[in-house]
C-alpha cells in the first residue's frame, strides 16, 4: 500500500488493490484475497461483493472470484482515444502476415514505454505483453527508437533521472555507450533490442513522427532470438521503416 496522503480514500485504494490482485492472479477466493491484502476475511468479502455488484467481478465454477470483461471495455475506451491505433492497425496486420512475429505499438511516458497495441505471433514461443504493459525505455527497441529522436533537452532530462540497471546480459548500463547507441539509431533510422531487456528476446523498432516532427510513437517486430537472428532483423528493416514513414505521413509529419 502506498503512503497515505491527506486526500487518500483508503477504502477506494483497497478496493482497487483487490481488483488488481484479481487481474494478476486470474481468480481468488475471499480468503486468498484477504491474505494477499493482509486484511480480514470480512473486509475482503465486502470489497469483492461491491466489485461484483458493479459488474467488475464474477463468481466462477470453482467458487472463486475473477475479473470480468468490463475492465477490458474501460481499457479499450482509453486506448481508442489514440488515433494512431486505428491508423496503424492495417499496417501492423500487413507486417504480421509477412513475418509471423509479434507487432508492437507503443509510446513514451514517465520514462517508460507503454504498450498501446499489439498483434500476437501465432507461434507457440512468442513475446507476451499486454495492452497497457510498461517497460523501461533504455533497454527496449520501442524505447530506444523514440529516445534517439527526442529533443536534446528532453533526452538530457531523461538521462539525469534514470538509472541504467542491468536487466539482461546485454543491457547497456554505461551512459556514454548508451549515447553512442542512440547516435547509431539516428543514423540508421531504426533500433535493435539485442536481448537487452530479456535474454532470448530480440526486436527491431522504428519511430513514428507526428506533425511537429516529434517521435510520438514507435513500432516494433519482436520475437525469440532463435528466430529473430541478426540476418532476419536486417531483412525486416526496409519494410518496417517504410511502414513508419507511411504512419508518420498519416500523422501529419511533413
Amino acid at each position: 500500500m502506498t503512503e497515505n496522503k491527506y486526500y487518500t480514500i483508503t477504502s477506494l485504494e483497497k478496493g482497487i488493490k483487490i481488483l488488481e490482485l484479481l487481474v494478476q492472479h486470474g481468480e481468488l477466493s475471499v480468503s486468498e484475497a484477504a491474505k494477499l491484502m493482509d486484511t480480514n476475511r470480512a473486509g475482503s468479502h465486502r470489497f469483492i461483493s461491491t466489485l461484483k455488484d458493479l459488474g467488475y467481478v464474477e463468481k466462477n465454477e470453482n467458487n472463486k472470484y475473477q475479473p470480468t470483461l468490463k475492465i477490458m471495455k474501460l481499457a479499450t475506451k482509453v486506448a481508442n482515444r489514440f488515433e494512431i491505433r486505428r491508423i496503424a492497425r492495417p499496417h501492423m496486420h500487413r507486417l504480421s502476415m509477412k513475418y509471423k512475429e509479434t507487432i508492437n505499438l507503443g509510446f513514451f511516458k514517465n520514462y517508460e514505454i507503454i504498450h498501446l497495441d499489439k498483434i500476437d505471433s501465432l507461434e507457440v514461443l512468442r513475446m507476451d505483453s499486454a495492452l497497457g504493459d510498461k517497460a523501461p525505455a533504455y533497454c527496449t527497441g520501442l524505447g530506444k527508437a523514440i529516445l534517439a529522436f527526442l529533443p536534446d533537452h528532453e533526452l538530457a532530462n531523461y538521462l539525469e533521472n534514470i538509472e541504467l540497471k542491468r536487466l539482461a546480459p546485454n543491457t547497456i548500463t554505461d551512459k556514454d555507450r548508451f549515447m553512442s547507441e542512440l547516435s547509431k539509431i539516428q543514423r540508421d533510422g531504426y533500433a535493435i533490442d539485442d536481448e537487452e531487456m530479456a535474454m532470448g528476446l530480440r526486436c527491431i523498432a522504428v519511430p513514428i513522427f507526428d506533425h511537429n516532427t516529434y517521435p510520438a510513437y514507435a513500432l516494433s517486430i519482436s520475437g525469440p532470438s532463435m528466430r529473430q537472428t541478426h540476418r532476419i532483423l536486417e531483412s525486416m528493416k526496409t519494410d518496417i521503416m517504410q511502414v513508419a514513414s507511411e504512419l508518420s505521413t498519416a500523422m501529419g509529419n511533413p
